[in-house]
């Protein structure tokens, strides 16, 4: 069989493959399956209630203990929560799994063991990648020995493979998590120095479909997939550059310059346009085209660098770092209002309907309408003494983790709230 036949083979299957449902779990609307929910842009499914106020004592449902430390958003699937952590003093990267209606600790499945690589940013962690999954498997990422390694466990806590990606070296720290799409699971890492790559992996063995390397740059952002301009793209930002690839082949449909270095947020779009933001060496908000004309739309210098943004009827909703909320008019960037809600937000905001829910780092909670008509506040809580993980919310209920200071030690604890 030639080579050209081969390939030819390998493009119509993946082709076949991509037919069939990315995850059985992507269309349950009692599901949140990976990084930013079903939808991969932060909006959970419509038709929810979940409460608009709280405390350590209002509307607890359950609070859990958890162990070590991480930034990684909980993902829930069925009767199950994972959580990745570490264990900090052990050196231990693991998966956790959770029993959703009560939040006991089913099983702790170590991943990676010695040779940590330590984030050089004294708020990051070694555990700031959310787990992906596709209802059989649980994908993860972690940073270890010096390279960055993807990992498939069994929904036991069986690991059932392991696949280096690319040699890293931490700048801020490592965070980008995994994207299930057809066959595979994608992930990215980009490092200064060495530089990084962008990989599709087979979810059933874990061997490398296609792979580019990246440049050697420091940048942070996960691989997102989105329809946009007709088709599927999966975008990376940062380096410099706006990328576009195929998801299924790897194929690069596009690239452009227009990006500043660093950036941390997850693309969003209106099904025309795609949305970046950045924070070093320069700060912007921008728009780019994503029929492969590569043009900048618009662009603006505002601070957005690390949650991500949020769309809705045409208009684009942000949480600055410094705590200022602001709503765009999507095609043209027009900023149509914005309001000082204090803080300094680390976690991403997340959309029910019209309402917006956002934490900042002491573990304030602000929820506000998402309305082009001026801010409007719904509610105010405090949970905890920080955070730094973006919550999940499914089945009116929201999924927290925070930490707390408890006999002066630091806890970290995962709380399911609703008003039931």
């Amino acid at each position: 069989m030639s080579f050209r036949f081969a390939a030819a083979l390998f493009s119509f299957a993946l082709v076949l493959a991509s037919c069939i449902p990315s995850a059985v779990v992507a269309a349950e609307t009692s599901d949140w399956p990976w990084w930013r929910g079903p939808s991969r842009d932060g909006v959970a499914p419509s038709g929810q209630d979940p409460p608009l106020t709280w405390s350590e004592t209002e509307n607890v449902v359950w609070k859990a203990p958890i162990p070590g430390k991480g930034h990684a958003s909980p993902t829930i699937v069925g009767d199950r929560i994972y959580l990745a952590t570490s264990v900090d003093e052990e050196e231990r990267r693991s998966v956790l799994c959770l029993d959703r209606a009560t939040g006991k600790i089913l099983w702790d499945s170590p991943v990676h063991v010695g040779k940590a690589v330590l984030p050089k940013n004294d708020k990051g962690s070694q555990a700031s990648s959310t787990v992906a999954c596709d209802g059989e498997r649980l994908f993860v990422n972690f940073a270890h020995d010096d390279a960055v390694f993807t990992s498939a466990l069994a929904l036991d806590g069986e690991v059932l493979w392991q696949t280096r990606i690319t040699d890293y070296v931490d700048h801020q720290g490592y965070g980008s998590s995994p994207a299930i799409f057809g066959p595979l699971v994608i992930v990215s890492a980009d490092s200064k120095e060495v530089g990084g790559a962008v990989a599709g992996l087979d979810r059933a063995t874990g061997k490398i479909v296609w792979r580019h390397d990246r440049p050697k740059t420091p940048n942070y952002p996960s691989p997102i997939i989105l329809d946009v301009a007709g088709r599927t793209q999966m975008f990376l930002t940062g380096c410099d550059l706006v990328s576009s690839f195929d998801p299924l082949t790897g194929e690069k449909l596009w690239e452009m310059e227009g990006a500043t270095t660093e950036c941390v947020t997850s693309t969003v779009t209106d099904g025309k346009l795609i949305y970046s933001t950045g924070g070093y060496p320069r700060n912007h908000v921008a728009a780019y085209a994503a029929d492969g004309s590569k043009k900048v739309v618009w662009d603006n210098g505002q601070r957005v660098y690390v949650p991500s943004m949020l769309i809705k009827d045409g208009y684009l909703y942000a949480v600055a770092d410094a705590g200022v909320a602001i709503c765009w008019k999507a095609d043209t960037g027009e900023e149509i209002w914005k309001e000082r809600i204090g803080g300094t937000y680390y976690s991403s905001p997340v959309l029910v309907d019209d309402r917006i829910y956002v934490t900042d780092e002491s573990g304030k909670s602000i929820v506000f309408r998402a309305t082009p008509d001026g801010f409007e506040p719904l509610g105010e809580s405090r949970l905890g003494d920080a955070c730094y993980a973006t919550p999940a919310i499914v089945d009116s209920r929201i999924y927290a983790r925070v930490i707390e200071e408890q006999n002066g030690k630091r806890q970290e604890v995962l709380y399911c709230l609703g008003s039931e």
